[in-house]
């Protein structure tokens, strides 16, 4: 059997088993990658599902500590404080407000690498803030849901480029710059573009009446502690090689969670452990599938054949296919998109710098978490605000998602400048 009718085969198997019968994901992963490998001849192919199940370790291990840090912020008070002190800042000015409140919205995701993250912890935190500054309920909704996928693709932690990086075996180094060029310019024009119409200013009073609880006043200055420990190692091993030793993202997750055991309110650490990891669980199970399917395409070849048949592509049709097929794809999962589309995309530009195009096609897959009918982005951020139609919400997230579209397929465009330029 050819390796176009595998891969192909493959890839409908998967979308059978997540569209049609409504699998999670990750397990449709795994037995698409199964039948990919009784086609071609390889049987079971049980050391390569292992093998591929491993490829995404390390990012798996970042998932897991950031989620564990992220319920740390959230059962400490840290996060409801920090919340707290940039909206009292800032309730004045709508500019500011605005951006600041994407920014919040944009945290969990940046950390985890997972826009439901973002929309369900921050996003729940800061919609009835909106809603109660102005903002109607569908709007706040859709500025949540961008804010999530934003912070997907924000540093310094993407997923979709960790996804990439590890089909083409690129380092996740370097990626900080490309994806700031990307992410920035887009919290501030979708934030403005969606809020700054309706947003109004209110007094002092109403503004406290509808802040969440700072725990600053009772546990002062060391409440911040863990989030600038955290700070401080990344940035550290990156600015001051010579003195912060670089102990890896995972150790660094976990040194900030056991640090604030120690600087907010008490909780128990192992419930939280326990809830983060139940949250992070569907994740680290697609991601093994993910690793499980690269592995079998490969094997088979059709992991070479989607190569060359995008290599044969003129330019334009390049183009259009990548800014067509991976929002598209990522209804199944953007994860899958990535996987799947991404990496034979980054093949097919080989010519150009990889840090720069994983960067940009990951801001083109994230879109994906918009894409019914998962639309997870979409889907829990109406959720957030009570209403029961999300595609009212996702009507009001198309034109910010065009921005987000036009971004990724400039920057990919622009891939040359921007490497001599950085």
């Amino acid at each position: 059997m050819s390796e176009a009718v595998i891969f192909l085969s493959m890839v409908a198997i998967f979308a059978v088993l997540a569209m049609g019968l409504r699998l999670p994901i990750g397990v449709s992963l795994v037995l698409s990658a199964l039948v990919g490998s009784l086609l071609g001849g390889e049987g079971i192919g049980l050391r390569h599902l292992v093998e591929g199940s491993f490829g995404y370790f390390d990012t798996i291990l970042i998932i897991v500590s950031a989620m564990i840090f992220m319920k740390v912020l959230q059962a400490s008070g840290i996060l409801d404080t920090i919340t707290a002190l940039l909206l009292k800042t800032f309730y004045k000015r709508k500019f500011f407000l605005l951006i600041t409140v994407m920014g919040l919205i944009m945290f969990p995701g940046m950390i985890t690498g997972s826009s439901t993250t973002a929309v369900l912890s921050t996003g729940a935190l800061v919609a009835p803030v909106l809603m109660k500054l102005g903002l109607p309920r569908v709007k706040t909704a859709a500025l949540i849901a961008m804010g999530g996928i934003l912070g997907m693709i924000a540093p310094p932690v993407n997923i979709l480029v960790m996804i990439m990086g590890g089909g083409v075996d690129m380092p996740y180094v370097g990626l900080t710059i490309p994806l700031l060029i990307i992410v920035i310019p887009l919290a501030i024009i979708i934030s403005l573009w969606l809020g700054y119409k309706d947003i109004k200013t209110i007094g002092f009073d109403q503004m406290k009446a509808i802040l969440p609880e700072s725990f600053f006043k009772k546990y002062g200055f060391r409440i911040y502690i863990p989030l600038l420990a955290v700070v401080v190692l990344m940035l550290g091993k990156s600015v001051f090689v010579q003195f912060t030793p670089d102990i890896g993202i995972p150790a660094i997750f976990f040194v900030g969670s056991l640090i604030g055991l120690f600087c907010g309110r008490p909780f128990n650490f192992f419930k939280v452990t326990q809830e983060a990891i139940k949250e992070a669980m569907p994740i680290l199970c697609i991601l093994a599938g993910v690793g499980m399917f690269i592995q079998i395409m490969t094997l088979t070849g059709g992991r070479g054949w989607t190569v060359i048949s995008f290599l044969s592509l003129p330019p334009v049709l390049l183009y259009l296919g990548i800014a067509v097929s991976m929002p598209l794809f990522g209804a199944v999962s953007a994860f899958g998109s990535a996987s799947i589309l991404g990496v034979p995309f980054v093949l097919a530009l080989i010519n150009k710098n990889a840090i720069i195009t994983t960067s940009a096609l990951s801001a083109i897959a994230g879109l994906g978490d918009l894409m019914p009918p998962t639309a997870l982005a979409g889907i829990f951020a109406a959720q957030v605000v009570h209403e029961n139609n999300y595609f009212k919400v996702l009507r009001f997230c198309l034109i910010p998602a065009l921005f987000e579209l036009f971004m990724g397929i400039g920057v990919l465009l622009l891939a040359p400048l921007i490497d001599k330029i950085i």
